[in-house]
């Protein structure tokens, strides 16, 4: 007995159903956190016994604490990034994808994230980020390397300023 496959068309047809759904789950994910920002920054979870937004989310949403947590962060970083904001809203960015880039995005850096989220996976973008982040701290150990070169110990107990040393 041979199971033959659906047709190609009907495959490709599933496949379009599947991405415009996707689609329209992202763009109901970015109002879901539009609503979850403004709800936390005017307070509407604070009643007895709720420690946070995440908690009342938790509560109320069946989320588990940590997708909470994550939710909240993700939904407060937003506002300060339009572009990202955009797409998402548009659905032409998952929410694993803002997730990522709202690690490290900033007004300045969002459109070189954002360009990575819509041409690449997701994992594509949780490589740039963790590259990035491995790049911010190279670049403050560097700094702290240089404010060191410039602090000369004369007593055990006494740190005075000195010029640069050789």
């Amino acid at each position: 007995m041979s199971h033959s496959h659906p047709h190609v068309a009907e495959l490709s047809h599933l496949g379009a159903q599947i991405t415009e759904l996707a689609a329209h789950l992202d763009a109901a994910e970015y109002r879901f956190l539009v609503l979850v920002e403004a709800f936390d920054r005017q307070g509407g979870w604070q009643q007895p016994g709720v420690h946070s937004c995440a908690h009342w989310l938790h509560w109320k949403c069946g989320l588990a604490i940590g997708a909470a947590r994550e939710k909240v962060r993700v939904a407060r970083a937003l506002p300060e990034l339009p572009r990202i904001s955009a797409a998402f809203g548009a659905g032409r960015v998952s929410y694993s994808k803002v997730r990522a880039m709202t690690r490290v995005a900033t007004p300045d850096n969002e459109e070189v994230l954002l360009n990575t989220a819509l041409h690449g996976t997701a994992a594509h973008v949780e490589t740039q980020v963790r590259l990035y982040r491995r790049w911010k701290r190279q670049e403050a150990l560097q700094r702290e390397n240089r404010r060191l070169s410039l602090i000369h110990i004369s007593e055990p107990t006494r740190p005075t300023r000195a010029s640069r040393m050789p």
